[in-house]
């Protein structure tokens, strides 16, 4: 597959930024769905000792990718604690 890729590189090279921004792409992609398997609070890998991980975040924690207009350090907590 990669001798295929490389193949037709050499003939048409007007095709490596196509190839380039492709695997870019791909990359970035795969690295964002192993970020949110791995640090999202939606996602619980053990469920034994931590059945319930969104209850363990602070108003302070950022679980977003990235936001805006708010910062989380100032936050402070408005609602009951359920444990």
């Amino acid at each position: 597959m990669l001798r295929q890729i490389i193949g037709q590189a050499k003939k048409h090279p007007s095709l490596i930024p196509l190839f380039v921004f492709i695997g870019a792409g791909g990359t970035g992609a795969a690295l964002y769905v192993m970020r949110l398997a791995l640090f999202n609070p939606d996602v619980s890998w053990d469920r034994k000792n931590n059945p319930e991980p969104w209850k363990k975040l602070g108003p302070n924690d950022q679980y977003k990718f990235y936001s805006v207009n708010v910062d989380y350090s100032k936050l402070k907590k408005e609602g009951p604690d359920f444990k």
